[in-house]
């Protein structure tokens, strides 16, 4: 995965990685073929092939830059996990192959993320579960996969030193989300927990200091804000 703040804990031959990666792992299915998409040094996917208590059909690690892939492959011998990890160079989908069945990319932006669904649809016929853990942008991805024949099934925050992180599942389905949903995410909506709170108080916070800066032109832009800004004050129950 692109994720240049990992932190690696190494305890005799196994790997135990961060917080935010770890929760990655547990949103992927057992019994699936897996993708990771932008593995960087297949952290995720040798934790995953090391875990005797999960299965896996297939673990597929890819990545679109040659010396992140070869140090993938160096960990991958390191560890000794290279009959469960087959490493691929591809560019998003291009490592696609149709016995895969769910695809995995974190540490990247949502909107990053969105263009290497939109132009590969067609590869998606097959895949029934999607896990993202986006850095910005999440509830662009979440509008554009629910609205192409995804639900949103589970979600996860989770805080790392100062930064907190949204996971989010998605598997095949339809359904309609409300505005509020989108940009909460159903789940964490329905289960809000202290983190969901500190986390959209900052939000809002950030939300209040766009609005007295963004210039007087752009009133669709600030409206915009300003019905965010009474989304968060209504969940939050704060004025």
């Amino acid at each position: 995965m692109l994720v240049p703040y990992y932190i690696i804990y190494l305890v005799g031959d196994s790997m135990n990685l961060n917080k935010r990666l770890r929760k990655v792992a547990e949103l992927i299915p057992d019994n699936s073929s897996m993708l990771d998409i932008g593995c960087d040094h297949a952290l995720l996917d040798i934790y995953l092939a090391q875990d005797k208590n999960r299965k896996f059909n297939r673990i597929v690690a890819s990545d679109n830059k040659t010396g992140p892939l070869n140090k993938a492959r160096e960990n991958v011998r390191k560890y000794k996990v290279q009959d469960m990890v087959e490493l691929r160079l591809g560019d998003g989908l291009e490592a696609y192959s149709d016995d895969i069945d769910t695809i995995v990319i974190s540490g990247m932006g949502g909107r990053s993320m969105i263009g290497i669904f939109k132009y590969a649809m067609k590869k998606l016929k097959k895949v029934n579960t999607i896990v993202l853990s986006p850095n910005n942008y999440q509830v662009d991805i979440k509008t554009f996969l629910t609205k192409s024949g995804y639900i949103i099934d589970d979600e996860i925050l989770i805080k790392e030193g100062k930064i907190t992180y949204q996971i989010i599942r998605f598997v095949k389905g339809k359904k309609r989300y409300s505005k509020k949903e989108l940009y909460f995410g159903p789940v964490l909506l329905k289960n809000k927990n202290t983190l969901f709170y500190e986390y959209y108080t900052k939000e809002l916070a950030s939300k209040h200091i766009i609005s007295k800066i963004v210039p007087k032109g752009h009133f669709r832009y600030k409206l915009k804000l300003k019905k965010e800004i009474k989304m968060l004050q209504e969940v939050l129950g704060v004025k």
